[in-house]
């Protein structure tokens, strides 16, 4: 484990990074003996920093949620992070690009919870219970720790990306709310448009084959730090399709079929 004053001194660069749009050089480069618990003693440490400002949190992200992209992180498990309240943009909306240092655009799901949740031995029909609605939402992923290092060109290290409130930036909910049971959320699928072109496609049970899987694996995750899934909480059950790059003057749309659809435009 990193000493508590590294812990600490690394929270702030990367709330400082993301203050100033400027990134900083990976972690796992500087300390090699670091951990993915010290990834999440970044991540918390980052936490307070922006609760201490008047920052609240909203709910949760699921990450590294498919099996390539765990195999290309080499991890075995998926990855959180909370979602602060001001990293929520409005459907529809005209979002500035330069808000984000290299911004990326994922499809998901978003389970927001009727009921808490708190493991261990949370369960697949446990989230199903607790869930109020299910909605399409758009996930603005971006890096404030380099995804390659500007010298050696090597990807980031997935102790990286954790610390990094595991990529999360933004997110967009939108199309039409359903209740859990209403569709079988495995066969949601959906098309992601930039500018009018299919970037990407997929289907939702690409992710750990239903996506309230990834609901009930984080909340007994959290479980042993006595943290838990609160009423109201937001919670993105992880993409279903690879990220896709994004700039000013983007225009992004995604079709959910009979979930309605999701857009915004960067400016």
């Amino acid at each position: 484990m990193l000493p508590q004053d590294t812990i600490a001194e690394l929270a702030r660069e990367l709330y400082d990074a993301r203050k100033s749009r400027t990134q900083v050089r990976h972690f796992s480069k500087r300390f090699p003996e670091m951990t993915i618990e010290d990834g999440y003693a970044i991540q918390r440490a980052w936490v307070r920093l922006e609760l201490a400002v008047g920052r609240t949190i909203k709910g949760r992200k699921i990450g590294l949620t498919s099996r390539a992209m765990q195999q290309a992180s080499q991890i075995t498990e998926p990855d959180f992070a909370p979602l602060m309240d001001d990293m929520f943009f409005a459907q529809g909306s005209d979002i500035e690009a330069s808000r984000f240092i290299a911004p990326r655009i994922e499809v998901e799901l978003a389970f927001i919870l009727g009921k808490p949740l708190k493991g261990p031995g949370v369960t697949l029909f446990d989230v199903l219970s607790a869930t109020e609605y299910v909605t399409p939402a758009i996930e603005i992923i971006d890096s404030r720790i380099e995804q390659f290092d500007r010298d050696t060109k090597v990807m980031r290290k997935v102790f990286d990306t954790i610390s990094d409130f595991a990529a999360n930036a933004g997110i967009v909910l939108g199309g039409r709310p359903v209740r859990p049971n209403e569709v079988d959320l495995r066969w949601v699928g959906a098309l992601l448009y930039k500018n009018g072109v299919i970037e990407e496609t997929g289907l939702a049970a690409g992710v750990l084959n239903h996506p309230a899987t990834g609901v009930a694996w984080l909340a007994n995750k959290i479980a042993p730090y006595d943290e838990q899934l609160n009423v109201g909480d937001v919670v993105l059950a992880g993409s279903f399709t690879r990220p896709t790059t994004a700039k000013a003057g983007d225009n992004f749309h995604v079709d959910y079929g009979p979930l309605g659809s999701v857009a915004f435009r960067f400016v």
